[in-house]
């Protein structure tokens, strides 16, 4: 059997454990047994307690520079409505060339492709260096137990590799489409407005919350936040609630409460997006309370030898230079780029979270045949 039929075969096994955030599922012991046949050394890191308790694994083949590492996840999103799969979505089946089951596409097939294209490249091993391996179980749940917390252990470890790829997928239509060497931050915000009740028609006898959150979400109702940047589109605002629990038609509420979320370039922070905001709410005026919570700060990965690789390998095996990217959600990328340059590149992800999610053996071949030719441009001037 070769090694990219190996790689197919890997994402399949991965499939078929039911690795829901924050189940392992066996998704982990698989991978363990697999680097460490390869030679790798492997840990365990389990952070969190109790129900908040995640697995994670770092695997590390050789212990001198230069040092390259991938980074991923097993844990998947729940299936949804079983009913409604064509294939069982945790049985892993490959019908007519394609990979069906949940995480087929985010991220268990990315995981295989960069596993499998590292043996085959250590089948003839560079005379130093090393190759790492970051995987966590948490990236589809809170992200809170998992690669931000084993960032600071590979730091404080003395195992920072110089420089990663995710293999999230980040294709949209076909192989070597996008690669994602940034991402946007993601600040959202709770917002209530306490006012005072009253019968509708007596308007002055009440304070109606209403008429002070309307001006208040006004900058962020579905807005453009500034002209974008070389690499970012422009930031945007969009409110995703409102509600007063006001079942009564002459009634003017007591509280209201909305709730909004940013998308934010490197032309701002979370912390100067809140200080704006917040002098907005004031000029409005009334009495209200905002709870913030930012998930994601905005990075960029500038254009250099990390997304050159990445680019001069997908031309070479698909036929196709995949342009720059910082759109879409967020990633783990933005924890792993506080110690390393970072950068995504993966399957196509047309059906990630959806029904019937499913990849084609050929796209985890081929993807495979990529990490294989980056790993031997980074260490060709070691073999």
């Amino acid at each position: 059997m070769d090694i990219t039929s190996q790689a197919v075969l890997l994402a399949q096994r991965l499939v078929q454990c039911p690795s829901v955030t924050p189940r392992e599922g066996g998704a982990l012991d698989l991978l363990e047994a697999e680097l460490t046949a390869m030679g790798c050394a492997c840990t365990r890191l389990p952070f969190g307690e109790a129900e908040e308790r995640v697995d994670n694994l770092f695997a590390r083949w050789g212990t001198e520079g230069p040092h390259f590492a991938f980074a991923g996840h097993t844990d998947v999103v729940p299936p949804g409505d079983t009913a409604a799969w064509t294939h069982d979505p945790f049985s892993g089946e490959i019908v007519d060339g394609r990979l069906h089951g949940r995480g087929a596409a985010d991220m268990k097939g990315g995981v295989a492709a960069f596993v499998a294209a590292t043996a085959r490249f250590l089948e003839t091993p560079p005379q130093q260096g090393s190759i790492s391996f970051l995987i966590t179980g948490d990236e589809e749940g809170d992200a809170i137990n998992g690669t931000t917390r084993m960032v600071d252990w590979v730091r404080d470890n003395d195992q920072v590799p110089d420089m990663c790829l995710v293999g999230e997928p980040t294709n949209v239509n076909e192989m070597g489409d996008v690669i994602k060497n940034g991402r946007r931050g993601s600040l959202s915000c709770k917002l209530t407005v306490t006012g005072m009740q009253g019968h509708v028609a007596y308007p002055h006898l009440a304070d109606n919350p209403l008429t002070h959150l309307l001006v208040m979400l006004a900058p962020v109702n579905g807005c453009e936040l500034d002209g974008g940047t070389e690499f970012f589109d422009p930031s945007t605002a969009n409110v995703t609630s409102i509600d007063v629990g006001n079942k009564a038609g002459n009634v003017i509420p007591a509280n209201a409460t909305a709730q909004f979320n940013i998308r934010f370039n490197t032309e701002h922070s979370a912390e100067s997006l809140i200080g704006w905001l917040e002098e907005h709410f004031d000029r409005v005026g009334g009495t209200w309370e905002a709870h913030w919570k930012a998930t994601a700060h905005p990075f960029l990965t500038p254009p250099g030898q990390l997304t050159d690789m990445i680019a001069n390998a997908a031309e070479k095996i698909v036929g196709r230079r995949p342009r720059l990217s910082t759109n879409g959600g967020t990633s783990d990328a933005r924890f792993i780029t506080n110690i390393c340059p970072v950068a995504e590149f993966g399957l196509v992800g047309k059906t990630m979270h959806k029904i019937d999610e499913q990849v084609t053996a050929e796209d985890i071949d081929s993807l495979t045949d990529i990490y294989t030719h980056i790993l031997n441009s980074f260490f060709e001037q070691v073999r």
